[in-house]
C-alpha cells in the first residue's frame, strides 16, 4: 500500500460502538466522526470481515480519510460476524438486508447526522450496497459498489455461463471457516464463549446450499438486482477492474439503470483502486469524496457532468502467474452501450480472415481434461494476499485447443466492449462445455489471454449431432492489439480447474463456414480521458506490526504413471499484531483430474488463529468435492480449539444429483 498521506490531514479517532436491532441482536461497529462538525452525512461499509482486527488496518485508511474530509464513516460487522451477536448463515440473506435498512434508519436519527447515508463496499460490501439500494431505505442517497454483480447466477463466483466455477468452491470453504470465528473477549467480555459456541453449533457448510441450486432459481434471483433494475432509485457509482471477475456487471449497470450513475473500470483485480494492481493505483478516495459531496451534501462538484464511464484501455499484456502486467491509458465513454461498429473476422479452416472464406470441413473439439492449467483464477487475489493466481503464458493451453489466428496485424486493432462468436455447432450429449479465449500472440510466440467466456451449452430440441446456431459472448474489455502480433481465438471443451468437469459432456463439432467473430471497435465518441487521476491518497494505517510475511506457492504436477494432473496451492497468510491481539491463517488446496470428468476432485484445508495473552483460538476446516455414483459428494469438517482443547468438532456428508441437461446460464 503506497498511498500518499496528506501532512495536514487531521484524522479523528474512531469510536467502538454497538447498534441494537429490534430483535435484540447487537451489531459491533467502528464510527469515525469529524471533529467539531455540525450535522454530517455518513458513509457506511457493511461486511462480515471483523472490523476490530482482520480489516482494521485498511478500514482506518479509508474511513479515516472520509472522516478527515468532513464525512462521518462507519464499518459495521453483520450479525453473527466479528463481535456482533446472532448467527451468520450464508451470503446476502433477506435478514441481512432487513438489518441494514434498520441500521440506516438508526444512523439517520442520530443527533450528529444530516439524514443522508451513502454505502461503499468491495465484493460482499459491493453486493450489499446494490441489494440494499434496491430496498430503497429513505436515508440512502448514493452508493459506490466495487467488484460486485447484478446477477448472482450468470455472472458471479459460483457459476459462469451455467458452468460451476471452482473459485466458488474456494469461496465456499473460506466462508465456512469464517462462520466459526470467535467473538473477542476484549470487546464483549465473559459472554464471548457462549456466543461463540452458539455460532459454532449453528453452522452449516454454505457450499451445501449452493450446490443444491445448480440452475437459476429463486435462490439466485434473490439479491440479483438485474431482476428489476428500477428497484434502485439512488445514485450509483460502479467500480471494478478488467482483471477482476466482475467487470461485466459495471457495463450492464450503466446500460440498464435509469438513475444518475457513473462507472470506472481499471486494469485492477479484486481490490479498491487506491491499492490497485496490476496497473496504476489512483486517487480513488478523492473521487469518492466528490461523489459523496454531490449526493450527500448537495454540492455541485462537477463529477456528474463528466463522461459516464472511465475505462483503462490496455495493451502489451504480459502473462505471469505472480505479477501480470500491462500498459495502457484511460479513455472515457459518454454512456453505455457506445454503439460501435464491429470488426468481423470469419473462421476459415485454421485462421481468422477479413472476408468469408470458401466452405471448410467441420472441426471437432475434444479437449484433454487438463486444458486450462495455465488459466489462473477466475477472480485473482479475491481472497487477498499475493498468491500466483494470474494467467500464465497460454501456449500450453493453446496447444490443447482448436485455434484460429489472424494474419500478423499490420496496424493496431482496438477492442472496446464484448466480443462474441456466432457459429453453428452440434453435439450428441444433452449438454456440452465450450470455452472461448481471445489471445494476443506476440512475434516470439508468447500468448496472452485478453478475454474469455465459459459456456455450458444445452442441446435444444434437435436430434443428437444436428447443427444449431449459437451466439457466444466473451467478457467485455478495452484493449489495443499491437501491430506485429496476431489475434487468436482458442476453443476448448474443458478449462480445468477454473471450470468444474461434468460427466456426460462430449466433443463439440463446429462449422467454420458461416461463423463470424465480432470484435466491437472503439467508436469516435470514446475519447482519451480529459483529466488524469491523481496519485492514491488515504489516511494513515492503524498502528500494527507484521510478525511474519505471507508465503504462497502454486505447483502443477503431471503423474505420467497414473495420467493425472494435480494443481496445489498453499498459502501461509501474513501474521499481524494489533495491540495484544495477533492473528494469521493458512490455506491448502488440491485439484486433481485424470482422463475423464469423473476423476475430478477438489480438496481444501483452511486454518485461522487468534491469540491474546492467555487466549488462543485455532480453527480448522476441511472440504472436498468429487464425483461418486453419478453424483457429487461434498464432505465437510470443522474443528475449533480454545487454548489447545477441542471445544467443537463436526463432520458433514452431502450428496447432489448430477445435472442431466438444465437451462443455460
Amino acid at each position: 500500500m503506497s498511498d500518499i498521506v496528506e501532512p495536514s490531514l487531521v484524522v479523528p479517532p474512531y469510536r467502538q460502538i454497538v447498534i441494537p436491532l429490534s430483535d435484540g441482536v447487537q451489531l459491533a461497529a467502528r464510527l469515525w466522526l469529524p471533529e467539531g462538525a455540525a450535522r454530517v452525512p455518513l458513509v457506511l461499509e457493511w461486511i462480515p470481515y471483523r472490523q476490530s482486527d482482520n480489516t482494521a488496518v485498511g478500514d482506518a485508511m479509508i474511513h479515516g480519510f472520509f472522516a478527515a474530509h468532513g464525512m462521518a464513516a462507519m464499518r459495521i460487522d453483520l450479525r453473527g460476524s466479528g463481535n456482533s451477536t446472532g448467527l451468520l448463515q450464508d451470503e446476502y440473506l433477506a435478514r441481512e438486508q432487513d438489518d441494514a435498512v434498520e441500521v440506516i434508519a438508526w444512523i439517520a436519527a442520530q443527533e450528529w447526522s444530516n439524514g443522508s447515508v451513502g454505502m461503499i463496499g468491495i465484493s460482499w460490501g459491493g453486493f450489499a450496497a446494490l441489494q440494499i439500494a434496491a430496498r430503497r431505505p429513505p436515508a440512502l442517497k448514493a452508493i459506490i459498489t466495487c467488484c460486485s454483480t447484478d446477477d448472482r447466477y450468470a455472472d458471479d463466483v459460483h457459476f459462469m455461463g451455467g458452468a460451476l466455477l471452482t473459485d466458488g468452491l474456494q469461496w465456499g470453504s473460506g466462508l465456512f471457516t469464517q462462520l466459526g470465528r470467535p467473538l473477542d473477549p476484549a470487546h464483549v467480555g465473559e459472554s464471548w464463549r457462549d456466543l461463540w459456541l452458539e455460532r459454532l453449533n449453528g453452522m452449516e457448510p454454505p457450499l451445501g446450499r449452493w450446490l443444491a441450486h445448480m440452475e437459476r432459481d429463486d435462490f439466485w434471483r434473490h439479491g440479483s438486482v438485474c431482476e428489476n433494475y428500477d428497484d434502485i432509485q439512488c445514485a450509483v457509482y460502479a467500480v471494478g477492474g478488467w482483471t477482476d471477475g466482475y467487470s461485466d456487471a459495471i457495463l450492464r449497470l450503466m446500460a440498464n439503470l435509469k438513475v444518475p450513475r457513473k462507472g470506472l473500470i481499471g486494469p485492477w483485480t479484486h481490490i479498491y483502486p487506491n491499492w490497485g494492481t496490476p496497473g496504476p493505483a489512483i486517487d480513488f478516495l478523492g473521487v469518492c469524496l466528490r461523489f459523496w459531496r454531490q449526493w450527500l451534501l448537495g454540492e455541485e462538484t462537477g463529477i456528474m457532468d463528466e463522461p459516464m464511464l472511465d475505462l483503462w484501455q490496455g495493451e502489451n499484456l504480459r502473462s505471469e502467474p505472480s505479477s501480470l502486467t500491462l500498459d495502457g491509458h484511460w479513455i472515457s465513454a459518454p454512456g453505455w452501450p457506445v454503439g460501435s461498429q464491429p470488426r468481423d473476422f470469419y473462421l476459415s479452416g485454421g485462421g481468422l480472415a477479413d472476408s468469408a472464406p470458401a466452405p471448410a470441413s467441420p472441426r471437432v473439439i475434444a479437449t484433454p481434461m487438463h486444458c486450462g492449467l495455465m488459466g489462473g483464477e477466475w477472480c485473482p487475489l479475491d481472497g487477498g494476499g499475493n498468491a500466483p493466481e494470474f494467467q500464465a503464458d497460454q501456449r500450453q493451453d493453446d496447444g490443447l485447443s482448436v485455434c484460429f489466428d489472424t494474419p500478423v496485424l499490420g496496424e493496431p486493432l482496438t477492442l472496446c466492449g464484448k466480443a462474441g462468436l456466432e457459429v453453428d455447432i452440434a453435439f450428441d450429449s444433452p449438454s456440452a462445455m465450450l470455452i472461448l479465449r481471445l489471445n494476443e500472440v506476440a512475434a516470439d510466440g508468447r500468448s496472452a489471454r485478453i478475454t474469455f467466456g465459459i459456456h455450458r451449452l444445452v442441446r435444444p430440441d434437435v436430434p443428437a449431432g444436428q447443427a444449431f446456431r449459437v451466439v457466444l459472448p466473451l467478457k467485455g474489455v478495452a484493449y489495443r492489439f499491437s501491430a506485429g502480433c496476431r489475434i487468436r481465438l482458442a476453443l476448448s471443451t474443458t478449462y480445468w480447474p477454473m471450470a468444474w468437469a461434468e460427466p456426460g459432456q462430449g466433443p463439440v463439432t463446429l462449422w467454420p463456414h458461416g461463423a463470424v467473430l465480432r470484435l466491437p471497435s472503439r467508436p469516435a465518441g470514446v475519447v482519451d480521458r480529459a483529466r488524469p487521476f491523481g496519485p492514491a491518497r488515504s489516511a494513515p494505517a492503524l498502528a500494527h506490526e507484521v510478525l511474519a510475511p505471507e508465503i504462497t506457492s502454486r505447483q502443477a504436477l503431471w503423474d505420467a504413471a497414473s495420467g493425472t494432473h494435480r494443481l496445489t496451492m498453499d498459502a501461509q497468510r501474513q501474521q499481524t499484531r494489533i495491540g495484544e491481539l495477533s492473528f494469521d491463517g493458512e490455506g491448502h488446496e488440491s485439484y486433481v483430474i485424470g482422463a475423464t470428468p469423473e476423476s475430478a476432485r477438489w480438496e481444501a484445508v483452511r486454518m485461522q488463529r487468534y491469540t491474546r495473552p492467555g487466549w488462543h483460538i485455532a480453527l480448522r476446516s476441511e472440504t472436498s468435492l468429487a464425483w461418486k455414483d453419478g453424483g457429487l459428494i461434498l464432505t465437510s469438517a470443522y474443528e475449533a480449539q480454545e487454548n489447545g482443547q477441542v471445544v467443537f468438532e463436526r463432520r458433514w456428508e452431502q450428496h447432489f444429483a448430477a445435472r442431466i441437461s438444465g437451462k443455460r446460464g
